[in-house]
């Protein structure tokens, strides 16, 4: 009978030294770190889904966000729409103040304009009865010339002279101050005329109007001389030449002229010859 063979195990030398290499990882190693990472995940999943739903808490806090604003959105608003109503009655009563300073400010302007124009109807009224005065005592005048048919000149020629001297001056100018022969004023001429007759007449209007004697202008006679305005204050002269006429220098448009007492009635006369 053959003996059982003995396995015979054979050692390396260094067999004995514990081996400073990492131990080969197993299957089941393998599989643990496996499960720890997974279960790291799962546990970092966890931790971000709790940090999340901890981070989303606000969010969900926030959902009445919009409740709260459309309040708030309300609320400005009715402040805007009340602000608005303020700014129109502001504006309103603004609107209403000027219109009542424009109204009294125009009724002022239509106050003065009437007390102008009651002013004007006035000085108007006045002048329409001054106007009527001078019209009526014109007439007066003028009735009382056109009855004085006596008139006539006296016996001596002194007149006539006078008047003939008179009537060659017509159609010769009219100039302030002139003294002839072409050229006379009102003053100059009548002066001129009575120098012919030897009468020597003052050289102005106002001493002319004092010479000599008052005469009526219901009792005129050829050769009296005529003056306007008052006695001592004449500011024009002329002389009578009959038939309610005068001749004199009347002004700078005519000249030297004949014209009706009836137009530009006389206020005295004064007797020379």
């Amino acid at each position: 009978m053959e003996e059982p063979l003995i396995p015979v195990v054979l050692m390396s030398h260094t067999a004995h030294i514990r081996s400073h290499r990492k131990p080969r990882r197993t299957g089941s190693t393998t599989l643990a770190m496996r499960a720890g990472v997974a279960g790291g995940v799962l546990s970092m999943a966890a931790a971000g889904a709790s940090a999340s739903a901890s981070a989303a808490e606000p969010v969900t806090q926030t959902l009445e966000l919009p409740t709260l604003t459309a309040d708030l959105a309300a609320q400005v608003a009715q402040s805007a729409d009340a602000t608005q109503q303020a700014a129109a009655s502001y504006e309103l009563q603004a609107e209403r103040d000027a219109a009542a300073a424009a109204a009294a400010k125009e009724a002022k302007a239509d106050l003065a304009e009437a007390k102008k124009k009651a002013e004007a109807k006035k000085k108007a009224a006045e002048a329409a009865r001054k106007a009527a005065a001078e019209r009526a005592a014109r007439s007066t005048e003028r009735t009382t010339l056109a009855a004085d048919t006596t008139a006539s000149a006296p016996a001596s020629g002194s007149v006539g002279t006078v008047i003939a001297f008179l009537k060659a001056q017509l159609g010769d100018a009219y100039v302030m101050g002139a003294t002839g022969p072409n050229a006379w004023d009102c003053s100059s001429l009548v002066q001129a005329a009575f120098k012919q007759v030897g009468v020597d007449l003052p050289r102005v209007s106002q001493d002319q109007s004092m010479a000599g004697t008052d005469v009526s202008l219901s009792n005129l006679q050829v050769g009296d001389i005529l003056y306007w305005g008052g006695k001592g204050s004449a500011y024009h002269v002329g002389v009578y030449i009959g038939d309610g006429q005068y001749l004199d220098a009347a002004n700078p448009s005519k000249g030297v002229v004949i014209q009706d007492l009836s137009g530009y009635p006389a206020s005295g006369a004064v007797r020379v010859l």
